[in-house]
């Protein structure tokens, strides 16, 4: 986004979606030597293009160092593995996969998805930018290429015969500083009569429920349907069908293929969310500007409530040590004034510090020994799947709090 022009289409960018001030990375986390070192922090500061209405924040560091060595590995949600499994469930008899089928996955983590086609039998290849975790993916079996995706490594797997009758990519459009590039790389890489499907937090909902903690700087873009729909004409690709998913506090999967193919046919769900998307005024700057007040009355709310719990004397620590909870942190100046530590069921982040707040990362077992008043469920929208594993804190009175769409202190 070179001199706040739009990565999409060039516009220049004049419009504030939410200003979060200054911050660190959201999956810098540090090791003890670092606490003592000065940590970069850079704008964070989205803002929405009036032309394709694509709302991004400025690349400050490139993908190597972003997701080179990465902290987050799928397979540690149950919820995450329940969604793959049925997602595979779903799409093989939906497009007729077997064994002379080719799925592949872009940003493929540890194989959490792929290992379900491939016990059906279905030959699979996953695209994992992170050394650390395609090498776990390899471990499980799961063949896995090292590489960031785009046009070139597109052509590098043509050249060398392969390409996907199903391409999908969960969760990393997002990710892709080059836009324009990586959907170059999805035409190129999809057999003639092949299906794309990709998987994204919705723009509207992220609106609706007011998740500003999902914008960090490793989230270059914040896609609706009207805005995705352009980005895939643009490179001869056609929107056939989309579904809404309540993964990530409500997302969009959709679907595509090569335009100049006539099947599958386009379903009706298509235009209804785009007709949704205009009503809620998304091709409109209203709502983005409105979006920009929200996000500083939830941090003088969220504020209020943790310097009333702390005045009565009660202790607090975090749940879920995710890059949404170094953004809620660093924005509202959450440190360790408020917030003892944070759990986290990943042995990857254990032994670690948030980037900003510098809270220390522990094992869920810390909860039961210390037993906090409160537990801030810092991913929201794995709520229910912690709260069902750590129910135990109700023994000695101990209340889950949940900081969006706004801060609530659970019974």
């Amino acid at each position: 986004m070179s001199e706040c022009h739009c990565r999409f289409c060039g516009a220049h960018l004049t419009l504030t979606f939410a200003d979060l001030g200054m911050s660190p990375l959201s999956n810098a986390y540090l090791d003890e030597g670092g606490l003592h070192r000065m940590e970069p922090y850079y704008p964070l500061h989205a803002r929405v293009c009036d032309n394709c209405w694509l709302v991004q924040v400025e690349a400050f560091e490139s993908p190597e160092a972003l997701f080179g060595d990465y902290a987050y590995f799928s397979s540690y949600s149950d919820n995450g593995l329940r969604h793959a499994r049925a997602y595979v469930q779903a799409m093989i008899p939906r497009f007729d996969l077997g064994a002379k089928s080719s799925v592949m996955e872009i940003a493929s983590n540890d194989g959490y998805l792929l290992q379900y086609f491939r016990q059906a039998g279905i030959p699979v290849l996953g695209i994992e930018p992170a050394r650390n975790i395609a090498a776990v993916a390899e471990q499980k079996g799961v063949q896995t290429l090292c590489r960031f995706f785009g046009s070139a490594t597109a052509r590098q797997l043509v050249a060398d015969g392969q390409q996907a009758d199903l391409l999908l990519g969960n969760n990393v459009l997002a990710h892709v500083p080059d836009l324009n590039d990586f959907v170059a790389g999805l035409k190129i890489l999809l057999q003639h009569r092949g299906v794309i499907t990709l998987e994204f937090p919705h723009l509207l909902r992220l609106i609706a429920d007011n998740q500003f903690d999902t914008i960090y700087h490793e989230h270059f873009s914040y896609f609706s349907l009207l805005t995705v729909e352009q980005v895939l004409d643009r490179h001869g690709l056609s929107l056939f069908d989309v579904e809404e998913l309540p993964t990530h506090g409500g997302s969009l999967r959709i679907f595509a293929r090569h335009a100049e193919m006539l099947s599958p046919k386009a379903t009706s769900h298509v235009e209804r969310i785009k007709a949704i998307e205009r009503i809620a005024g998304l091709d409109q700057p209203r709502v983005y500007g409105a979006f920009a007040r929200h996000v500083r009355e939830s941090k003088r709310a969220l504020l209020e409530c943790l310097i009333g719990i702390k005045r009565a004397g009660k202790t607090i620590v975090g749940y879920g040590a995710a890059a949404k909870g170094n953004t809620l942190f660093n924005y509202c100046g959450i440190g360790r004034d408020f917030i003892e530590y944070v759990a986290d069921l990943s042995p990857h982040k254990q032994g670690r510090f948030l980037p900003g707040s510098h809270l220390p990362v522990v094992a869920p077992d810390k909860i039961s020994e210390t037993r906090p008043d409160y537990v801030l469920i810092l991913p929201w929208n794995l709520q229910h799947e912690i709260i069902e594993q750590m129910s135990h804190i109700h023994q000695w009175g101990g209340r889950f709090m949940v900081p969006i769409p706004t801060i609530q202190v659970l019974p």
